[in-house]
């Protein structure tokens, strides 16, 4: 493909996902990034969320990931990431769970230690679901 980049998307476990795209998008900590071929390198801490992959004629690809590192360079995109799962294959009854269980952790809360961890969950859990809802519409 003309004019593309390539993306590397990489859990603990495995690769996710390894292609071109004509943009990336990614869920940086100051906020959602656009990234084009012969972007500026850039490395950026990447918060629970969506990455979509806009691969031409109006086709995308959506996965979900629970925060990481976004590493730009200029024509190649690599997203490393504890969990990766392709937007498809979430699980809308286990987010829910973890949600729960995250909200009720935050009330049984026995340290600051637990309070972040159960935060951290919380967010993550959000994020799946958001996810979710928005394959749905589409």
């Amino acid at each position: 493909m003309a004019n593309t980049i390539h993306v590397d998307i990489v859990s603990a476990e495995e690769q996710i996902f390894s292609g071109e795209a004509y943009m990336v998008y990614a869920p940086a900590v100051m906020g959602e990034v656009g990234i084009a071929p012969r972007h500026t390198p850039l490395i950026s801490p990447l918060k629970p969320g969506e990455i979509r992959l806009d691969m031409g004629d109006g086709k995308e690809e959506f996965f979900f990931i629970s925060g990481g590192i976004l590493e730009v360079q200029p024509h190649l995109v690599t997203v490393l990431s504890d969990t990766a799962i392709r937007a498809h294959d979430l699980d809308e009854a286990a987010a829910l769970e973890a949600q729960k269980r995250a909200e009720e952790a935050l009330v049984d809360q026995q340290s600051d230690l637990d309070v972040a961890k159960a935060k951290a969950e919380l967010a993550a859990a959000a994020a799946q679901i958001a996810a979710i809802k928005k394959l749905r519409k589409k």
